[in-house]
């Protein structure tokens, strides 16, 4: 039986309308609608509602569909990742589109929030990031979305609320991945440990972007050229491509940089 299906069925069981359904658990009529015709999915984060509301567990809701839509919110957000840095518009197509069979999906906002133009649309960025921090149940994502309202804000040129939405983000010296590679053994290690030393690198580019920056703000443009050089032979040095869309940057930065020389 699809999700949809067994919404319905389980609605005209307890004898209630899709409106009186869609207000007991705070969303519109239009998406109950939805998942019945089969249009769209629940989100993941309705799932509780939904199974308590109903009286049932979330395996019979769901007949163990959670598992499936999490792995396509996966494929879609690999897909919009290869297109992150050098063509972020069309990282956010595929993802909206993504949004349209999982609405309000918060790993698909999540990845959205690195496509949006916070810069040039801030208050976009602070609509979904605020949404996200209220709604989601995942720690990690509500710190993700806390950086980028605080990067909105700070667009705005409201650095008070900026630095205030900073302040609710702990600070955490080691991770999950990292004490998983401690303790964990074969694959769980593996895995774990290369997952850590791709974050850590990208982090470590970054920092190097933004020192560049700063030397450029203070005038010493030599210190910029260093600091982008450095970051372009690390990331030859690593060696495949997934940090391309870097390359490609730092590469665009050392000849503006040169160019002021």
């Amino acid at each position: 039986m699809r999700i949809g299906e067994k919404i319905r069925e389980l609605r005209k069981a307890r004898g209630i309308t899709q409106e009186q359904l869609a207000g007991n658990i705070g969303i519109s009529f239009q998406a109950i609608s939805k998942w019945e015709n089969g249009i769209a999915l629940p989100d993941i984060t309705l799932t509780p509602v939904l199974a308590s509301y109903f009286g049932v567990s979330m395996d019979e809701l769901f007949d163990f569909n959670l598992q499936k839509i999490e792995a396509e919110v996966k494929k879609i957000t690999d897909e919009a990742y290869k297109f992150r840095i050098n063509d972020p518009q069309k990282s956010r197509s595929i993802l909206e589109e993504g949004l349209r069979i999982y609405p309000q999906n918060d790993i698909l906002l999540n990845n959205l929030l690195y496509v949006l133009d916070y810069d040039s649309n801030p208050d976009e960025t602070i609509e979904v990031a605020s949404k996200l921090i209220e709604k989601t149940a995942q720690s990690e994502v509500k710190y993700d979305a806390l950086r980028f309202l605080a990067y909105a804000y700070k667009a705005k040129g409201d650095i008070k609320s900026a630095e205030t939405a900073i302040e609710q983000i702990p600070e955490i010296y080691f991770t999950k991945l990292t004490e998983t590679a401690f303790v964990a053994e074969g694959k769980t290690k593996f895995d774990a440990a290369g997952t850590q030393k791709a974050v850590s690198f990208q982090n470590l580019l970054d920092m190097m972007w933004k020192l560049s920056e700063c030397y450029e703000s203070n005038g010493e443009i030599q210190k910029a050229i260093a600091e982008a050089q450095t970051a372009l032979n690390l990331i030859t040095a690593m060696g495949g491509t997934s940090f391309n869309g870097y390359a490609d940057f730092f590469k665009k930065e050392l000849s503006r940089l040169t160019s002021k020389l």
